[in-house]
């Protein structure tokens, strides 16, 4: 039965005022759980839209960069404020347009608000280095400096916290923004930049535009007076991204794929390792860069691993993220679900063992959404094609292993580099795994999901370009430095040739 919940009509965010699209035209936001419900109407924004936010930006950005970095922090507090108090609101927007359970939904929100905390906290720490200078009567220094316009693309899975990773750190870095989030999931960007601006945010500082990637993140990415990019999504998209960004040098931070791999050794708590499996593989509906996508398994274990997990995978519960009693979403529209079913018969044509899944699920309550049985594949080989691309759904292919040194092998042999994890109870392997995988996250005896705000996020290879979301590392993308030189001795003084 259809919702009786009426639709939100939202526009765009420019220069601190709600305004229409220049095309005036509009694209549907609906619940993937339920698609008769229509969430909301946003704005299909074009490169004149992008050209008015650029602009709102660029004329923004002097008052802000020169507004002290405690007093830019200070909005940022009270929008974390703000954030906890309609916590469990932004939930409920969250699961009804992304379809993610509702425990995991209020997850979302909280991590945008440890990160408008965190970053809040930085407006008193952006600290540069003071040192001893070689010659003598002088002052050496280093400060961070903003770049500018700094334009964000970020991804539908996570629609709260990672345009809150990006957003943050640019403004309490001095910077000005203009955001573009992904159509499926709109509406959560749109709540968080509302609650900026209701926190004091000045005219401008920030902004967003709706709409499609050819009409309104190319033309963003594209803008000449826009100092840096940053991305979440795919790798495909990234890689344009990156040539658009390159004859222009400018800085450009990309957040990509992952195969993330889960590494149960002989020795391995099995309880531990399959809830860890559970959690990793299926959370969030599979949606996740950092999804335990791929788990090897000692033969010593395998056989009693594949018989236990596939028997929890069984137990789950899928259906609207606002039950309770749901364990496991819809997959965010049909495009996606259609990738999950060409996966599942990409396995079984390689030759892997279904053992559990591989359906779309369509009777009585899934009728209406996009739907799609946990699944899980077993008697995998490294080189399938579902054990090295990424399929971004409720999708897990398990492997055999002899040993610690071949797991290591196989972890490292695909094209990304996200997050690994190793479930082990001995220590020497515990730690040579993390000097040995070859990815930006491992975990020591929990699943390859996870991340906490106050480190950097980020991977190796096609995941990523060396950029680090979170933490202090998010400062050295939004900022540049400055290196300070005071001479007071009142001479010519030569640096490397005077002493």
């Amino acid at each position: 039965m259809a919702t009786a919940v009426r639709p939100t009509v939202l526009k765009n965010f420019i220069n601190g005022e709600w305004v229409d699209s220049a095309s005036g035209l509009s694209f549907e936001d609906r619940n993937p759980a339920n698609t008769r419900e229509l969430v909301g109407l946003f704005p299909l924004s074009t490169a004149e839209d992008v050209d008015a936010a650029v602009r709102a930006a660029a004329e923004a950005f002097e008052p802000w960069r020169l507004t002290p970095a405690p007093k830019r922090a200070e909005i940022l507090y009270r929008a974390a404020e703000t954030l906890v108090k309609r916590k469990d609101d932004l939930a409920r927007d969250m699961t009804r347009e992304m379809g993610k359970v509702l425990a995991e939904a209020r997850g979302d929100v909280q991590e945008a608000i440890d990160m408008t905390y965190y970053m809040a906290g930085e407006g008193r720490r952006l600290f540069g280095q003071t040192t001893p200078s070689e010659l003598p009567n002088k002052y050496a220094m280093s400060a961070r400096q903003p770049l500018g316009v700094c334009a964000l693309i970020t991804p539908w899975n996570f629609p709260m916290a990672i345009p809150s990773w990006k957003i943050m750190p640019a403004l309490v870095c001095g910077n000005t923004v203009v955001i573009k989030p992904a159509e499926d999931t709109p509406l959560s960007t749109y709540t968080l930049v509302q609650i900026l601006a209701e926190a004091g945010l000045p005219a401008g500082v920030v902004n967003v535009v709706n709409g499609m990637g050819s009409e309104a993140g190319a033309p963003l990415v594209e803008h000449p007076d826009v100092a840096a990019v940053s991305f979440t999504g795919s790798s495909e998209v990234g890689r344009l991204v990156s040539v658009s960004c390159a004859p222009k040098l400018r800085p450009c931070h990309l957040e990509m794929g992952g195969k993330n791999i889960l590494i149960v050794l002989e020795d391995a708590n099995l309880d531990l390792a399959i809830e860890g499996a559970v959690w990793g593989g299926f959370g969030t509906t599979g949606q996740r860069c950092t999804a335990a996508s791929r788990v090897a398994v000692h033969k010593k274990v395998y056989k009693e691993f594949a018989h236990r997990f596939v028997e929890r995978v069984k137990a789950l519960r899928v259906g609207d993220g606002l039950d309770p009693a749901t364990d496991m979403g819809p997959c965010i529209n049909e495009d996606q679900l259609k990738k999950v079913m060409e996966y599942v018969a990409i396995g079984k044509a390689e030759g892997a063992k279904l053992i559990t899944g591989g359906n779309r699920l369509t009777e009585g309550n899934y009728a209406h959404g996009w739907f799609h049985e946990p699944t899980v594949f077993a008697d995998c080989t490294p080189r399938m094609r579902i054990a090295q691309e990424e399929i971004f759904g409720p999708v897990v292919a398990v492997m055999p292993i002899d040993g610690f040194e071949q797991s290591v092998e196989i972890a490292n042999d695909v094209p990304y580099g996200l997050s690994a994890s190793i479930y082990t109870q001995d220590v020497n392997r515990a730690f040579a795994a993390m000097r040995d995988l070859h990815t930006g996250i491992v975990y020591v005896n929990a699943p390859t999901i996870g991340a906490e705000i106050h480190l950097p996020f980020g991977g190796t290879k096609n995941t990523g370009n060396g950029h680090r979301e979170a933490g202090n590392a998010a400062l050295d993308f939004y900022s540049e430095w400055k290196t300070l030189y005071i001479d007071y001795s009142n001479r010519l003084q030569r640096a490397q040739i005077d002493g």
